[in-house]
């Protein structure tokens, strides 16, 4: 692996880009080598090019499995990942091999409570047909029966996954009118709930969602559970909205849903099998789709890299950092 500096002795790899401001200073900070394409990488091209690295930057795309830590190691001592979730990492083999797992918690609640309200606001309000119609040419003018959708005031949303991010929507949401309700793995303190309705299965849940709200973090022991038997549990006519991860979803149950009108539409950031997501997403007209960009704003890609910044500093100074997974 070459280095960028004879004085900096620590090396690290950037298997993405990042944002400038936080390239430069990775740069200052360490023999940096990055992924230029910034093209998604297999653990066998990450084993090649990071060889020799003693901190590895990755992203949600990269898969870091036991093979590839061991391919690094000795050298390797920290993986520090910009996002939340850590399905991409196995946390059990980084602790058997004394490696570190940095992640970003908190930083992007709000950047991605903004993007589940873009999508939950063009899903109800049928956003992608009027911006085609409108493109195309093709609007005749205004009608009464045009494009007619669903309205927000009085409707329950039902939250999945009500940690900081769920209660960063629920605080936008009520805005709109909507009654909050939310199934977690526990219930919240009542400060915390605010008044949303507390559901202790997903199945009492799903029956009081006219508009679903997926926002727990990714693990495996999730995929799949939104299954055709779970979806047939919403209220007819019920709107999805997925920002968590997409192999949370069964999308041949979903498009289902979406062609017979058992759901009226979904918005979807988030795809199983990135960014090879089902290409019959893409002839529904009721459905919105965005390309993972839930916390894709120039402010929170930077706190998102700082995050680790500060965490490796810490883990420098033989300190526990609060965004230490493993």
């Amino acid at each position: 692996m070459s280095t960028t500096s004879a004085i900096l002795t620590e090396q690290a790899y950037l298997c993405r880009r990042f944002t400038p401001a936080v390239e430069a200073e990775l740069g200052r900070r360490y023999a940096l080598c990055l992924n230029a394409d910034d093209a998604i990488l297999a653990p066998a091209q990450i084993a090649e090019q990071a060889e020799g690295a003693n901190v590895l930057f990755v992203t949600a795309t990269e898969i870091v499995d036991a093979s590839l830590m061991r391919a690094l190691r000795p050298t390797l001592h920290t993986i520090a990942t910009l996002s939340v979730g850590h399905d991409h990492i196995d946390l059990a083999a980084a602790r058997k091999l004394g490696i570190r797992v940095l992640h970003t918690p908190d930083v992007l609640s709000d950047a991605c409570a903004e993007i589940a309200l873009l999508l939950l606001l063009n899903a109800c309000r049928r956003g992608f047909e009027a911006d085609r119609m409108v493109r195309s040419g093709q609007w005749p003018g205004w009608a009464p029966t045009q494009l007619l959708g669903k309205g927000l005031v009085g409707r329950r949303l039902g939250i999945f996954g009500m940690g900081r991010i769920g209660r960063a929507i629920a605080t936008r949401a009520r805005g709109f009118g909507l009654r909050i309700h939310y199934h977690n793995r526990s219930r919240l303190a009542p400060e915390l709930e605010d008044g949303a309705v507390y559901h202790d299965t997903l199945e009492s849940l799903l029956g009081n969602a006219d508009i679903l709200m997926i926002a727990a973090p990714g693990t495996p022991q999730l995929k799949g559970v939104f299954d055709r038997r779970r979806l047939a549990l919403l209220p007819a006519r019920a709107v999805v909205i997925n920002i968590s991860r997409g192999d949370l979803v069964d999308d041949g149950a979903l498009i289902e849903a979406l062609q017979s009108g058992q759901v009226f539409a979904a918005g979807l950031d988030v795809f199983a099998n990135e960014p090879k997501l089902d290409p019959r997403y893409r002839t529904l007209d009721n459905v919105f789709l965005t390309p993972h960009i839930g916390s894709a704003t120039f402010e929170t890609r930077d706190a998102m890299g700082w995050l680790l910044i500060d965490g490796l500093e810490a883990l420098g100074r033989g300190e526990v950092p609060t965004n230490l997974l493993a």
